[in-house]
């Protein structure tokens, strides 16, 4: 690997200007769920295209997605004949700062403190989609090449569920053709330990309303002998599941692919402290689906969860009402083989079954659901992946999974025949969603490092 050894040099010697325009990047309130900040996605994805531009001879073009969402970095160089062809995901849009009064500096004014940028979209996913970018003008500013043929594919819509990606990726499968995906999105599992995430589970929601009477009653005069929606709302959520965990609701396993024995053994073997884990979260106790470990119900098992009811008086003091309507909000987190729409109708028929008295029950589906997606233990690049990290860090990295949600991965694996590897620098505790968002430093210089190793072994495949 010596001959990496300039690439390496000139980025360790571009740490201070990489930063710096890290906080330019993550400066931009590129909040994609709030038409009010149209404006500041576009000038997102323009910063995008002129770092690619400036990095070097790449092909780069801003595209329109069908049906008029945010805008879609492209862009190409395919100057090494005979080498792979990686495409590298990412996402400029963040999530709103929203509550504003939690931050300890403003959300999109970067501040370093101890070592760490904190921003809103600093970690998910401004700084690891920087770290590719870098690390292509390194390899073009030393060697006027890069060792593999290089595609980006950088969205605005990821925090609203690349609403707009299936489309763009179905109507350009012959641009983005390439032989691997590679996510800059996504996290390592924390930050003490480097690792891989091999999978990931798909999403799938529906808001739900009941309603009673045709209006809000007093409840002196009409509590007791009409329905109250709220009550309701709380036996049919409480429906959903039984007693010790397990969903309720019929056929909701039934496509659910079991892990094997040593996928099981595998997981297992991590090194998982439970109590650390719940100190860190500060919940008092692990619950969840029986007969599976704590990470096996966070990476591999199929949930519902509630994620929002309300209804009725919600000001000061006392109003005495009996409500006419209730709400509530619910995802599904999904795992091979399950289908979204497929999860979405088994969940409303249940709920449609368990319909309290007195109450009607309108059925609201997610617009956007998303698979679940993996990548085979054995493929090529996780094994390139694994010899990179282990050049950085020193130790071989542990094979992990992640409970969340990444539309794009799903995409190009049913549309493309793609698999995606996550090879991201942020990591699980770096409140990215939440106030106080931020990245750590150190993460990115190592970024660098092996997103650079990383293409000198695809290159030499």
């Amino acid at each position: 690997m010596t001959d990496l050894a300039p690439v390496l040099a000139r980025l360790e010697h571009g740490h201070a200007r990489i930063l710096a325009e890290l906080v330019e990047f993550a400066a931009i309130p590129s909040v994609s769920t709030d038409p009010a900040h149209a404006a500041d996605l576009h000038a997102a994805a323009a910063w995008v295209a002129a770092r690619l531009s400036a990095a070097g001879p790449f092909t780069v073009r801003i595209m329109p997605t069908p049906g008029g969402g945010a805008s879609v970095v492209y862009a190409e160089w395919l100057g090494a004949h005979g080498a792979p062809t990686a495409l590298i995901y990412g996402h400029y849009d963040v999530q709103p700062e929203d509550p504003v009064d939690k931050w300890h500096s403003p959300p999109f004014r970067p501040t370093l403190r101890e070592g760490r940028l904190y921003a809103r979209g600093v970690s998910d996913d401004k700084g690891p989609l920087l770290i590719p970018i870098k690390v292509a003008a390194a390899f073009f500013a030393e060697r006027g090449r890069l060792p593999l043929n290089v595609k980006f594919l950088i969205e605005g819509e990821e925090e609203i569920g690349s609403r707009h990606l299936e489309a763009f990726i179905a109507e350009h499968r012959d641009l983005l053709a390439a032989d691997v995906v590679l996510s800059a999105d996504g996290a390592m599992w924390r930050s003490d330990e480097p690792s891989l995430t091999v999978s990931n589970r798909g999403l799938a929601g529906l808001e739900i309303t009941l309603t009673g009477a045709a209006k809000d009653l007093h409840s002196g005069r009409h509590g007791g002998s009409v329905a109250n929606p709220l009550h309701a709302m709380a036996r049919l959520i409480a429906s959903l599941h039984h007693p010790d965990g397990r969903v309720a609701v019929a056929g909701f396993y039934d496509d659910v692919r079991e892990l094997s024995q040593p996928e099981r053994a595998e997981i297992a073997r991590l090194p998982f402290d439970e109590r650390a884990y719940l100190a860190q979260v500060g919940a008092p106790l692990a619950v969840g689906e029986p007969g599976y470990s704590t990470l096996e119900r966070q990476w591999t098992r199929p949930t519902i969860e509630v994620n929002g009811m309300w209804g009725g008086y919600q000001g000061a003091g006392t109003k005495t009402i009996v409500p006419s309507e209730a709400h509530a909000k619910i995802t599904c987190r999904l795992v091979p083989d399950q289908d979204p729409d497929d999860v979405i109708a088994l969940v409303t028929a249940h709920l449609e079954t368990h319909v309290p008295p007195g109450t009607r029950l309108v059925v609201h589906p997610g617009d956007h659901g998303a698979r679940p997606a993996h990548i085979a233990r054995n493929h090529t690049v996780v094994q390139a992946a694994e010899a990179a990290l282990e050049l950085v860090y020193g130790v071989r990295p542990l094979i992990v999974r992640m409970g969340g949600t990444v539309p794009m991965t799903e995409y190009v694996q049913r549309l493309m025949g793609l698999s995606t590897l996550y090879f991201s620098f942020s990591t699980g505790d770096e409140d990215f969603h939440a106030p106080n968002e931020f990245f750590r430093v150190h993460r990115l210089h190592e970024g660098l490092a092996a997103w650079a190793h990383l293409w000198d072994i695809l290159g030499k495949q």
